[in-house]
């Protein structure tokens, strides 16, 4: 699952962000942490399933994070942005 992350250059990082890019229909599939705060996830986890977005579960903030290039801080989202 972090492979996948990490090979993805157009992607977002953070909830609000990905949040925003999910609005906009720019999302294929998101990346959660299962250790993240679930009051901040869960508006976005009801919008990805209005959306019709893929959610993908990672069991860890920091690891997540430095899937996406963060030395020191963890990610709670990810998005996949869509090749287009």
């Amino acid at each position: 699952m972090y492979q996948r992350v990490k090979s993805q250059r157009e992607r977002t990082v953070g909830t609000s962000s990905t949040t925003r890019a999910v609005e906009r229909g720019l999302v294929t599939e998101v990346y959660l942490a299962r250790d993240a705060d679930r009051r901040v996830l869960n508006p976005l986890i009801a919008l990805c399933r209005d959306k019709g977005v893929k959610i993908c579960w990672v069991d860890c903030q920091d690891a997540l994070g430095a899937a996406c290039g963060l030395q020191k801080l963890g990610a709670s989202a990810v998005g996949i942005l869509r090749n287009e």
